[in-house]
């Protein structure tokens, strides 16, 4: 038996496209353009901060074909049909998809949530980190003197129930994390019941969401060598260039000479974030060549009085230094700033935009490639470094023993 295809979903479909082409095609919507990595997807590229503009949606892309097989679905599939939201939200994925290109895709907001946290480096919760163990738990690891160690969380507690739900050990976990966070005010904050790992006894807490902060960066004189500053940017976030200026401005007060600039295991961030970061080390030169369709080639380039452009300096790098660092990393090489020391890095020449969307959701697009200042396209190459090593069996760190070795040579009175 058929019958004619049901009106009110051929409706909602109708909605549903419109809302897509709205929101990928009109634009209007505020667009982060990043180079990432670790905070949805694999190697997301630089990150630019911009506002679309809007594009008229052309007649071709109405999409009767595809309001004809919906409206044949929605008249003879056996089954309920999904949500108008999941339809909406596979629209955008198979539209995206359709691009051919694997940092184009699309996050529920859960997802664009955290993404937007991590970019900022700040957001309201209760200072966790959430991690599913290999027997498939969700554990508890909370930041020290944060609002869940202060409130007793320990490290691997199971994590057992939020606002008394019970939590199934398959949820998502940006599901979970997002759950633990939430606007800083009076009252405000989650309960949730944990227990350590094969201990029945279990806790509950209710705690109070508090500003987490998320350091990019860290510094310190290196143990024995006492005019040897030491800076490790894992990522470039919102709040990474101050965090640089404090990590400069307390290093020369502590008597440091030279510095050792660790951007290993540094996946991205924030591209303008990055360029800033470049420019306090150099004085003058390019920093990084884009290249876009919309934009045609555009030179950034560095500015005069940078904190630290006479100090010398040695970056350590490795095959998971990638995107943004890849930006620093590769200013500072080639315009003989400073020595790169380590293995040869990721390559991830591509910038992409993220775009905010009305529902708390977001998508992202690769908008432009980047150039090294002399024009070396870094997509499946990577940076070679001055002084490539093997990393040692024992773990031993021998990059920064090299690095330390270098500058103190760069430091001897000529």
């Amino acid at each position: 038996m058929t019958t004619g295809p049901d009106q009110s979903m051929k409706n909602t479909f109708g909605v549903i496209i419109g809302g897509v082409l709205a929101g990928l095609l009109l634009g209007g919507v505020f667009a982060a353009g990043f180079i990432t990595h670790d905070i949805t997807g694999d190697d997301p590229g630089p990150i630019v901060q911009a506002q679309s503009d809007p594009t008229p949606v052309p007649p071709e892309l109405e999409f009767p074909i595809l309001h004809e097989v919906h409206g044949l679905v929605a008249g003879n599939f056996y089954r309920e049909l999904p949500s108008a939201k999941t339809l909406e939200y596979a629209a955008i994925r198979g539209y995206l998809g359709s691009l051919e290109d694997p940092y184009s895709f699309f996050n529920d907001p859960p997802v664009a949530q955290s993404e937007s946290d991590a970019l900022a480096g700040i957001y309201g919760g209760i200072g966790v980190t959430v991690n599913r163990n290999e027997r498939g738990v969700i554990e508890l690891f909370p930041y020290p003197d944060g609002p869940a160690a202060s409130a007793g969380v320990i490290d691997r507690d199971v994590l057992i129930a939020i606002n008394g739900e019970p939590v199934p050990s398959d949820e998502r976990l940006d599901v979970v994390r997002q759950q633990l966070r939430g606007e800083v005010a009076e009252g405000s904050g989650v309960e949730i019941t944990v227990s350590q790992p094969d201990v029945e006894e279990t806790r509950t807490y209710f705690i109070a969401f508090a500003e987490i902060r998320i350091p990019s960066t860290v510094w310190r004189i290196l143990p024995g060598e006492p005019v040897l500053g030491y800076i490790h940017i894992t990522s470039f976030t919102s709040r990474t260039p101050e965090e640089l200026e404090d990590a400069i401005a307390e290093l020369k007060d502590l008597g440091a000479v030279g510095l050792v600039l660790d951007l290993r295991d540094n996946f991205g961030g924030l591209l303008q974030e990055s360029i800033e970061i470049a420019d306090e080390f150099l004085d003058g030169g390019i920093i990084v060549i884009e290249q876009s369709r919309q934009t045609g080639e555009v030179i950034e380039e560095a500015t005069t009085g940078g904190l630290a452009t006479e100090m010398p300096m040695i970056i350590i790098v490795n095959e998971r230094t990638a995107s943004a660092a890849e930006v620093v990393a590769g200013a500072l090489q080639q315009n003989d700033r400073a020595v790169l020391v380590g293995q040869r890095t990721r390559g991830k020449g591509s910038v992409q935009f993220i775009y905010g969307l009305s529902d708390g959701s977001s998508f992202r697009i690769t908008g432009a490639v980047w150039l090294t200042p002399d024009r070396t396209p870094l997509d499946g190459f990577g940076l070679t470094p001055d002084i490539e090593m093997i990393p040692d069996e024992n773990n031993r760190d021998v990059e920064l023993g090299e690095a330390i070795r270098q500058l103190n040579q760069q430091l001897v009175p000529q």
